[in-house]
């Protein structure tokens, strides 16, 4: 369903003309130039410009948001009629007015404003803001309101309205005071349960018990904010952890640390077996706790890894928030491959192939040995055909090829015997798998292409190897046996 204000600018030019002049929202300048997407997925559809060359979109159907030519995009308004709103009752020529001002210092900074404008620019201001307030039906709400609204809807643009350079994916970017860091989002219902078990509210222990990745951010929240009297808790959120013995043994061996720093002598048994036998006595504990500290459970903030806050978002379904995460830290990372290669695995994770794969070319591009190069480029292989350009995935095998020898070089040293250590088998995998994708997608030449390849690294690859890929190799040589055949 179209935005009524939308549909008035649309098909009332004399409304959509003031629109445009003085006011700068030019429905007939609705276009971007790159082409652009929403992080999230979510529709966005380009209604209107001004004339710096910026664009007013709409974002997930209704919000506005409005992205500069200079690489910044922010939220504008939550409707095309309060964007409308904005543009109309506080111009882009009032530059003077403040969070800190009343109604009666709002209108005045307006009114000096506008004294200039009719002199620089629109002498008829005051008759078209009437007219454009009239013909939209925009509502007279008090400036002060309309103002906080202005303010607040940037601080909204994240995680849902980000916007990407779809060839590039690169984010447009977001002013840093609108940007709220992730862990005080991920740290917010941790620091909430943590304060009510401080007061001895059961009902906080008893939702924290049944609630792991609550329990998670309990213990985040305790390790950076800790106070005195907390051994009860933190003993109650370690017996927990302990009971619940789950393949994740971060937050254990978190509860052990901040109990350990305790030293008691009644907690030794508890973390003996949290810690598997390390801690055996009260002083040993706090010795033990003290090094756990300093290797990876210290007191600052702001030292603690974005991917902690990352890990913890995903695991709170906080995906979106992860993903705008990640996607800034991948913008602001150079050519550091321990770097790119957690950020490609951490976008996997959450799903966001394309993003990952970008992450992974960066990190192919920078290695230097055959071997490095070939561990690397099955992964791109794999990514590239996750996120469905079967194209991209053919040539990063080709790079992994080419990096072990089996395009007919010579492989370094270091990969001369690969396939024992089982990357042939992994590298072998993908081109079966591309075979398949290939096949389902009617690319007839590249499941050709790409089966050939597999069925010489078949024969290349280690016994063991070839006989734990032989049903999937079965099933590709059945696919491209399936092929239309070729005309002659």
């Amino acid at each position: 369903m179209t935005d009524r204000v939308l549909e008035l600018l649309r098909t009332r030019p004399d409304l959509a003309e003031l629109a445009a002049f003085p006011f700068d929202f030019d429905v007939g300048r609705a276009r971007h130039c790159p082409q652009v997407h929403l992080a999230s997925g979510a529709p966005l559809e380009p209604i209107a410009g001004d004339d710096t060359g910026g664009t007013y979109f709409l974002s997930g159907g209704t919000a506005v948001l409005h992205a500069s030519d200079d690489g910044y995009a922010s939220l504008l308004a939550d409707s095309v009629s309060e964007a409308l709103e904005i543009v109309v009752r506080l111009p882009w020529w009032c530059e003077t007015i403040t969070a800190e001002m009343d109604e009666e210092g709002l209108r005045a900074a307006i009114r000096a404003a506008d004294d200039q404008a009719r002199e620089d620019f629109a002498p008829d201001v005051d008759a078209q803001r009437a007219a454009l307030i009239h013909g939209l039906g925009l509502p007279d709400r008090p400036l002060v309101e309309l103002f906080a609204l202005s303010e607040s809807a940037p601080k909204r643009t994240e995680p849902d309205h980000v916007l990407l350079n779809s060839r590039y994916l690169l984010a447009y970017q977001l002013e840093e005071p609108f940007r709220q860091p992730l862990r005080d989002i991920v740290l917010g219902p941790g620091r909430e349960a943590l304060g009510r078990m401080r007061t001895g509210d059961l009902d906080a222990r008893e939702e924290v018990a049944g609630d792991p990745v609550l329990r998670a951010g309990v213990l985040r929240a305790a390790q950076f904010d800790r106070r005195d009297g907390d051994l009860p808790h933190l003993r109650f959120l370690l017996e927990q952890e302990n009971a619940a013995r789950t393949e994740r043994f971060e937050e254990r061996r978190l509860a052990a640390m901040l109990v350990a720093s305790h030293g008691q002598d009644r907690d030794v048994a508890l973390l003996r077996s949290a810690t598997y036998g390390q801690v055996t006595g009260g002083a040993g504990a706090v010795e033990w706790a003290r090094a756990e500290e300093g290797r990876r459970y210290g007191r600052d903030l702001a030292a603690e890894s974005e991917f902690t806050w990352i890990e913890l978002a995903h695991r709170q379904g906080r995906v979106e928030n992860a993903r705008v995460a990640l996607i800034r830290m991948l913008d602001d990372t150079g050519p550091y491959a321990d770097r790119l290669r957690e950020l490609s695995r951490a976008l996997e994770r959450i799903g966001d192939y394309p993003q990952a794969a970008r992450a992974q070319f960066f990190l192919l591009s920078i290695q230097d040995t055959g071997w490095d190069r070939a561990s690397e480029a099955y992964v791109l292989a794999r990514l590239e055909r996750c996120k469905g350009d079967l194209a991209a995935a053919g040539r990063a095998l080709e790079r992994a090829r080419a990096a072990v020898g089996a395009d007919g070089t010579t492989p370094d040293a270091t990969v001369r015997q690969w396939h024992r250590r089982g990357l042939g088998r992994m590298i072998t995998e993908q081109h079966l798998e591309l075979t398949l994708a290939a096949v389902e997608a009617g690319d007839a030449e590249l499941a050709r292409a790409t089966m050939a390849h597999g069925r010489r690294l078949l024969d290349t690859i280690g016994k063991k190897s070839a006989k734990a890929l032989a049903g999937l190799s079965t099933r590709a040589k059945w696919a491209v046996a399936g092929l239309p055949t070729r005309r002659a």
